[in-house]
């Protein structure tokens, strides 16, 4: 029931913003405490159908909201207070835009009268985020003079466009004093009786749609599925859609190349390890076969991948993506279907075809030079023997991390679920975002993460405690940004160490201590390989990997050559 009296008319329209979220589906709220929010923050506690999550840290809280969303694949609300407070969202806000990730920015705000004149705390909120998101209104103050269905309107009209551009929307709160409860109930009765139809029902104020659950039937799609093809599939977050696209592919008999993000890495029907087997001629020339690319999902990790789609004399080049941006950084998709893997499915019958590619021979000896790259304890040897043991979900972050699991990763049960940010591929986040990625599961979660991206985030350890299921950390530490080995960095006078790498000396033994983490600092495979397994029922565990600066570019650039032959 709908309460009729508030500490303050800041509350009334704080609860109708809250409840009509409710209403759409909105089930998580992340919160930074602040005293200009209060309004809001009433109003979240005073929910019994909203969850309460909180962090000190509006950066970190950010990218919380961005992996429970994630994760949980609905809109996740977010609250700060006013200042910069606000401006800490900002990175989560471009990943968040750049993957489509549906975010609800419910800022507070000084009233427009103490903006712009020595007011404490007040900087210009409107528009903080520029052309970023989907929707963004500066709302008024409360007045009892502006109807209520104005504000549940305007919520439902901005999580509309949410629906058919997911992303983020802002609505920025501006309140005026008082804040708090100060002894005299304000009696919202007269104010809300206009809601009645509202009030007596569960549904939202306006009946707006979202996107068709249809995609439109290809009319040449029978001359394009009976050529020579191949499918890539890129970021693709529900499993569920992902098992669509390694349907298609096996009744095709298209070859199925998968990049980390897909879920179909570590299938059974994928080619295994295709990223390091380009390096291999036969394995290219059997590929570069394929007449026709469908791919579904973008994004890709893997930069020879892009590369040889990039110079494939493609005949023809579909994307298949939900998302309405361009996604193609090289000018060469045809067509762009807005669609899921399983409306373009249903769309586009097929009739089962024998595979027209033969990789066994390449594959295996690929595996074979991988396997015994990865056979001591270093980065190589922890990431390819990372897959046979993990349980339940993994996140992976930035730089080096996505790159070692996409080449190496070996066929296991492997992850039931992975997630990445590779919008932006910032290395900021990672830990808030891999906390809320696992806040949205009852399953173990896994973070491989860098040395460089865990000092970036190492506040956000704080969220962890909260965790009941277990979590992982795999911290890779070789002592600074490790990728700028592999890139053309001048080394005179010690300009990429100096500038680039930035090596620290440090270990997380402390920072573990600090935040109450199990810690575990393995000196080999083995017991690496049981550390995990004992992580796996202990809570929240960070195992830190500590490897030579410059090992892992001098491996891979090893292997590379071996591959090559």
């Amino acid at each position: 029931m709908f309460a009729s009296h508030y500490p303050t008319f800041n509350h009334v329209w704080s609860s109708l913003l809250l409840e009509e979220l409710y209403r759409l589906g909105v089930r998580d709220v992340a919160l930074a405490p602040g005293s200009r929010s209060t309004p809001l923050t009433m109003a979240v506690a005073a929910h019994e159908g909203l969850r309460a999550h909180l962090h000190f840290d509006e950066r970190g809280l950010g990218f919380y909201a961005l992996g429970l969303a994630k994760g949980s694949q609905r809109p996740v609300a977010i609250i700060t207070t006013s200042g910069t407070a606000v401006a800490n969202l900002w990175p989560a806000v471009a990943e968040a835009q750049l993957t489509g990730v549906p975010l609800i920015i419910l800022s507070a705000d000084r009233p427009a009268e103490l903006i712009d004149n020595g007011a404490n705390q007040a900087i210009n909120q409107q528009g903080i985020f520029a052309g970023y998101p989907v929707y963004q209104v500066n709302l008024p103050s409360p007045d009892p003079r502006m109807p209520a269905a104005f504000v549940l309107s305007t919520v439902d009209q901005a999580l509309a466009i949410q629906a058919r551009t997911p992303g983020v929307v802002h609505l920025n709160c501006m309140y005026p004093e008082p804040l708090y409860p100060n002894g005299d109930a304000h009696d919202a009765s007269t104010y809300l009786q206009p809601l009645d139809s509202w009030l007596g029902s569960a549904k939202p104020w306006s009946p707006w749609q979202g996107l068709s659950n249809a995609c439109a039937t290809q009319a040449d799609w029978q001359p394009f599925c009976q050529r020579r093809g191949l499918i890539v599939a890129g970021r693709i977050e529900d499993p569920l859609e992902a098992e669509a696209v390694a349907a298609l592919a096996h009744t095709l008999g298209w070859p199925l190349v998968a990049d980390l993000q897909s879920q179909l890495r570590f299938h059974p029907d994928a080619l295994l390890h295709s990223d390091l087997a380009l390096h291999d001629a036969a394995f290219v020339r059997e590929l570069e076969r394929a007449e026709v690319l469908l791919q579904f999902g973008a994004r890709l990790i893997s930069k020879r991948l892009s590369q040889f789609i990039r110079r494939q004399p493609w005949q023809d080049y579909w994307l298949v993506d939900p998302k309405p941006a361009r996604l193609d950084p090289d000018y060469r998709v045809r067509r762009h279907l807005r669609a899921t893997p399983t409306q373009f499915a249903a769309a586009h019958p097929t009739k089962t075809a024998a595979p027209w590619a033969q990789f066994g021979e390449t594959l295996t000896r690929t595996a074979d030079v991988i396997e015994a790259a990865s056979a001591g304890f270093s980065e190589l040897g922890v990431c390819h023997r990372l897959n046979s043991l993990i349980s339940g979900q993994l996140f992976v972050g930035n730089s080096m991390p996505a790159r070692l699991m996409d080449m190496l990763g070996s066929r296991g049960k492997g992850p039931c679920k992975v997630m990445t940010n590779r919008g932006a591929s910032g290395i900021d986040g990672l830990i808030a975002s891999a906390c809320g990625f696992a806040t949205s599961s009852d399953q173990p979660t896994t973070l491989l993460i860098g040395d460089l991206s865990a000092l970036h985030d190492l506040n956000s350890l704080a969220l962890l405690r909260q965790r009941t299921a277990p979590f992982v950390i795999v911290l890779l530490n070789n002592d600074g940004g490790s990728i700028f080995n592999m890139l053309p960095v001048p080394t005179e006078q010690g300009l990429r160490d100096t500038y680039y790498r930035l090596p620290h000396g440090l270990d997380f033994s402390h920072a573990a201590a600090m935040f109450g983490i199990h810690y575990q600092a393995p000196q080999s495979l083995d017991e690496f390989a049981q550390g995990y397994r004992n992580a796996l029922n202990a809570g929240t565990t960070l195992i830190e990997i500590r490897v030579p600066a410059s090992e892992v570019s001098d491996q891979l650039k090893a292997l590379g050559e071996r591959i090559r032959g």
